[in-house]
């Protein structure tokens, strides 16, 4: 069974994606832990995220870097902070988040609830950022 993800990859699932190419896709998360907060995967699906080619693990660095300044630049934040987790669904993915302190990376915490208006406001200005 394919994971959420690759059904966002197929075009089954919808997704507010701020940037992608052949092998990359970066989309907001549904449930973010701040506004910002931004999901990239790899298009192979792959479950682990050292499993991860090592040719396609540094391709995926340089594809997430101008998004993460993207988002520097579109919330007022101290740094986009990323982070691996891995438990939630069998597909390599990173979290890129602004963040202020540690504790805006808390996964224990509640998520935000955004509309779907409010997540392509948050697209648009992320989107615009990377043009920037």
């Amino acid at each position: 069974m394919s994971s959420i993800f690759a059904r966002i990859i197929n075009g089954e699932l919808p997704a507010f994606k701020v940037a992608e190419n052949e092998r990359f896709l970066a989309f907001l998360d549904a449930f973010p832990l701040v506004e910002g907060h931004v999901l990239v995967i790899p298009k192979l699906e792959i479950d682990r995220f050292f499993d991860v080619p090592d040719e396609l693990l540094a391709e995926w660095l340089v594809f997430a870097k101008p998004v993460a300044r993207a988002i520097e630049r579109a919330f007022p934040c101290a740094r986009c902070g990323i982070s691996v987790v891995g438990l939630e669904v069998p597909h390599a993915h990173m979290h890129l988040i602004p963040i202020n302190s540690v504790e805006d990376m808390n996964f224990s915490r509640p998520k935000l609830k955004p509309g779907a208006g409010r997540l392509e406001e948050i697209r648009t200005i992320i989107v615009s950022a990377l043009d920037a």
